[in-house]
């Protein structure tokens, strides 16, 4: 009681931001400002939720990484894109009240699926137990009891659905802590603590302003946790190459003279873009030997600039007199 009394923020002059609360069994009606918020808040990481998938696909070495890269990337792609949809209809187009039910209830229905593909790098890629290994198909019939429930008891019990959630996230979490490997339970933890400490937001519209959107940022960041602890451990070497790439870029950025920064510009992007290849062995033929190629086309560019600007005749003297 303390706690609610203590976030309602109705009597106070954020309350023109929110609406008043409804009843457990009704929707709660968002402001133009939260509407314009919960599309925002999740419309942003679209984009970069796509090509972080893209990027597991890339860097997976065998089939079951591969299948464990599809599933965990649509996952989290179909989150922020369904939640995009349902509140861009609900803001613009609520007269379509049969369109918006149903979005809202496959908003709903993703969370599951989201919370199982979130958990199936683990389950698939590392070491389990003979018990501890049927988590991996449970884990996706739980999902598929969610979304029946949704179907029929949509928006009724508010609570339940809550709960729910909550059994689904933490459940396989006891399976994953009983692996021989805790490399990235620490980062699966913290991306825990961030849902469950949005989940006091998730349940406060009409008591916070902007309590869904700010929830959404709460998802976000635990995903993005989540994403850099399945990550980490493919890209430690490629990552220490990436930043040694650009951070010295960032000094030559700042010089006054900036003759030959287009040239610079174009070799590293044509390093980036044999990343591609360099992670694609197995997958497209000859990979290795076009990554090569990559390599020499940038380091070609770069030794055009560095010739041109620094060392033909002339270009010494000229900067001296500058």
């Amino acid at each position: 009681m303390f706690v609610s009394r203590l976030l309602d923020f109705q009597k106070t002059r954020y309350a023109r931001f929110m609406n008043h609360r409804v009843p457990s069994n009704c929707r709660y009606q968002p402001t133009e400002y939260e509407h314009a918020a919960n599309c925002a808040t999740h419309a942003f990481w679209i984009l970069p939720s796509i090509l972080g998938s893209s990027i597991l696909y890339i860097l997976s070495d065998d089939q079951w990484e591969t299948i464990s890269a599809w599933i965990y990337g649509f996952g989290l792609s179909s989150l922020f894109i369904v939640s995009t949809i349902f509140h861009t209809i609900s803001w613009k187009k609520r007269h379509l009240r049969t369109v918006e039910h149903c979005l809202h209830m496959f908003d709903r229905m993703v969370i599951y699926f989201f919370i199982a593909a979130s958990y199936a790098p683990w389950l698939n890629l590392r070491e389990l137990g003979p018990w501890a290994s049927h988590m991996r198909w449970i884990i996706w019939i739980m999902a598929s009891i969610g979304t029946v429930y949704v179907f029929f008891f949509h928006e009724r019990y508010k609570l339940v659905e809550l709960v729910c959630y909550v059994i689904m996230g933490f459940f396989p979490a006891l399976v994953i802590l009983s692996m021989p490997n805790r490399d990235g339970l620490l980062e699966l933890v913290a991306g825990g603590f961030f849902y469950c400490l949005g989940m006091v937001f998730f349940k406060s519209d009409g008591r916070i302003p902007f309590a869904h959107a700010i929830w959404h940022l709460f998802v976000a960041t635990g995903a993005g946790i989540h994403y850099y602890a399945i990550w980490r451990y493919k890209l430690v070497e490629l990552v220490c190459y990436v930043i040694m790439g650009f951070f010295p870029a960032l000094v030559i950025l700042s010089m006054p003279n900036r003759d030959g920064l287009l040239e610079l510009v174009a070799g590293g992007f044509f390093y980036c873009l044999g990343m591609v290849f360099f992670k694609s062995d197995g997958r497209i033929p000859f990979a290795h030997a076009i990554w090569h190629l990559f390599v020499a086309t940038g380091a070609g560019i770069h030794y055009y600039a560095i010739w041109r600007y620094l060392y033909q005749p002339g270009a010494l003297d000229t900067e001296t007199s500058r």
